[in-house]
């Protein structure tokens, strides 16, 4: 009795922290004090944000050739604004690069039955497949369907066009092979949604016999479908110029000096390139222009004396996706060292209702674990909780803190705080040899995504102004932190990382709720092994704000008292979990679980791998060259088993063995890591001299 009422006690005490019945609305709270943020979101245009979309991405326009060889215009654009904006370091840095497709003329007229024009370049850029090679040609259509083996069977392709709803990529190499001199396709991954949304797709055939593919819109496909479904003998002619063009890479660049040179730095990212024909308003010139208004917005405030100088610098870079981001982290390896977190922006200026979207911070991984997280959900949850009708303040009327753009949406804010996605420039700063935290604000889902109805008028100015709101003030609070403020993330990471642990309690309990007589012990073993993992990386993720003052004692000594009450809190969960197993193993009839570690978990146990200097020697993934590739006949020598290696890798720093990182990894991912083949790739990569 007496171990049951401390079990109960231990109990109530951990909810009560985490008990959010009471929630109360009307104390909405930002890191930063309410007079600096006013500053900010009284400085930051969502209408001059919306406008560089405008400029740099009213329509898909067709590039010059002498473009390609000077300067891209959208890199010029970003140079003249910075310059315009006087903001310190403004310059194009260039890469060696490589040939893009540039696509001159593409035309397709039917000219029997009748003389109508199907497709022109010069209408959409989209329509004309990246890849086409020069072609001039008159020719039969004639209806495939997906393209399929099936499909194909008994038709007779030689000299005709084919037209089909499978992607023009797709099918491009089984039907030159069978004879045919070109594609048609009206894919597309929204018909219903949109049915004048063309994909932009491309032919990368492995064929030397390269023909042409034209897009259109699901509406107009159908209708040129049904015809030749009826019967009907179409004939067309094709005419399509292009060529290769030479360009190097470019990366606009500006940053914001602080106080101390070497006290770190924070860098925005934005892919302002995601290819050269492809030129899409929310993926990413939305993320290219809230950045430049946050540089914009940040400088301002500072020059003007409205808001202290940051101690450290703020660094913005507008990249070629990854093929830029690359050679840019690269060539600033030293720069690296001294990062503290990197911002990336990618596709956030949706209208969040057209698409029923959500405006989402994309985390860290535990491999990165990082303060960034809580500051950066800090403002989305005071611009969500500020920017809503709230039934309990509706005496109040309208919202807590408007912020709105003049021409834009009047709408509540849709925010989520989301695991990690990589995908985006972010994931090469968070590269185990950068070794950079890196989140990603992203709007998602976006039913425009990828295609050629992504323009302007699918993006918001309110969107745009409350993206770089938060931004601007993530950036702001890190790049300012000295004691007071570091002491104030410390505490949201605190409160935060409580809650996180909450969730992983309730995830444990409801998988050990359906557990049976067959599993419930592995069960049992890996919800406790949720919090014990969850505890590792918030301590983690706490110990980081010691780099915001690392002479600070009392910091020290806060942080070191916030890490020992998480530990009690998790201790509090873990006796939860064992109360239910004890719960279910006498309604299943089975004897109370013990459990002890296995001859391989002890092993693991034993097994501390930490990164070399070796890993960061080649720069962005040059240790992959060093990791034998896994002999895939022996199950045990690939890394396939591992939810996912890329983690593995950044787990791999001294302060965890091998049975914590199986954990850490299983309490991110569905699918589950094989212990002994952490233990064997840990070899590997001893072996490959990328561990001690």
């Amino acid at each position: 009795m007496k171990t049951k009422s401390i079990f109960l006690s231990s109990l109530m005490a951990f909810f009560s922290l985490v008990a959010v019945g009471q929630f109360t609305p009307h104390h909405q709270w930002t890191l930063l004090d309410q007079g600096i943020m006013d500053e900010i979101i009284g400085e930051t245009s969502g209408e001059t944000a919306f406008n560089h979309i405008l400029e740099m991405g009213a329509y898909n326009r067709n590039r010059p050739a002498s473009e390609y060889s000077t300067t891209l215009w959208e890199a010029e654009y970003v140079l003249q604004m910075l310059k315009e904006y006087n903001i310190p370091g403004s310059k194009i840095e260039r890469f060696e690069g490589r040939q893009a497709w540039d696509g001159i003329k593409g035309e397709l007229w039917e000219i029997s039955p009748g003389k109508k024009k199907i497709a022109d370049y010069d209408d959409l850029r989209s329509m004309l497949a990246s890849g086409s090679k020069n072609a001039d040609v008159e020719a039969e259509l004639i209806w495939i369907e997906e393209g399929s083996e099936a499909d194909l069977e008994g038709l007779d392709l030689e000299g005709k066009i084919v037209v089909t709803s499978a992607s023009a990529g797709r099918v491009h190499d089984k039907v030159v092979e069978l004879g045919a001199v070109g594609v048609i396709s009206f894919n597309s991954p929204r018909p219903l949604v949109d049915p004048l949304q063309i994909p932009w797709s491309g032919i990368r055939s492995r064929s030397d016999n390269v023909t042409f593919g034209f897009n259109l819109p699901p509406r107009e496909g159908h209708l040129l479908r049904n015809r030749l479904m009826r019967g009907e003998i179409i004939r067309v002619h094709a005419v399509v110029e292009a060529e290769m063009q030479d360009l190097d890479l470019q990366v606009p660049t500006c940053v914001i000096p602080g106080s101390d040179p070497d006290a770190g730095e924070i860098i925005f990212s934005a892919h302002l390139f995601e290819g050269y024909t492809k030129q899409g308003a929310n993926d990413n010139i939305s993320g290219s222009a809230s950045i430049l208004e946050v540089a914009r917005t940040l400088y301002n405030l500072m020059e003007e004396g409205r808001i202290p100088r940051t101690k450290r610098n703020i660094r913005f870079i507008w990249v070629p996706e990854f093929s830029g981001t690359i050679p840019w982290v690269n060539e600033h390896a030293d720069l690296m060292e001294k990062t503290l977190c990197n911002i990336n922006l990618d596709m956030v200026g949706l209208w969040l209702s057209k698409s029923q979207s959500f405006f989402n911070l994309e985390r860290t991984t535990f491999g990165n674990a990082h303060y960034l997280n809580d500051v950066m959900e800090n403002y989305y949850r005071y611009v969500g909780e500020t920017n809503r009708v709230s039934l309990v303040l509706s005496g109040r009327g309208g919202y807590l803190n408007r912020i709105v753009a003049p021409s834009g949406s009047d709408e509540p804010f849709y925010y989520a705080i989301e695991a990690h996605y990589g995908a985006s420039d972010h994931e090469v700063f968070n590269d185990w040899a950068v070794g950079v935290p890196g989140i990603m604000m992203i709007t998602w889902p976006d039913n425009f995504y990828h295609t050629s109805e992504d323009r302007p008028d699918k993006c918001d100015p309110t969107q745009m102004k409350r993206c770089s709101v938060i931004a601007a003030a993530a950036a702001y609070t890190i790049a300012l932190a000295e004691e007071g403020m570091a002491t104030q993330i410390a505490g949201e990471v605190f409160s935060n990382g409580i809650r996180r642990m909450g969730h992983q309690l309730q995830r444990g309990l409801d998988e050990l709720g359906d557990a049976g007589n067959d599993n419930i012990e592995a069960t049992y073993k890996k919800t406790r092994g949720y919090v014990e993992a969850t505890l590792l990386n918030e301590i983690e993720t706490l110990e980081t704000v010691l780099e915001l003052a690392p002479e600070d004692a009392d910091l020290q000594t806060y942080v070191g008292e916030q890490s020992d009450l998480l530990t009690s809190i998790a201790q509090s969960q873990l006796q939860a979990i064992d109360g239910l197993m004890k719960n279910k193993t006498s309604v299943l009839g089975m004897n109370p679980i013990f459990l002890k570690l296995t001859k391989l978990e002890k092993k693991a146990m034993a097994i501390t791998p930490k990164a070399t200097a070796k890993v960061k020697e080649k720069g962005y993934r040059g240790y992959s060259s060093l990791i034998p590739r896994p002999n895939r006949n022996e199950p045990r020598s690939t890394p396939g088993s591992i939810a996912n290696t890329g983690e593995m890798q950044r787990l791999c720093n001294g302060r965890y063995n091998l049975l914590e990182i199986k954990k850490l990894l299983d309490t991110q991912y569905s699918r589950e890591s094989d212990l002994q083949t952490l233990i064997d790739y840990a070899a590997v990569l001893k072996s490959a001299g990328l561990v001690n």
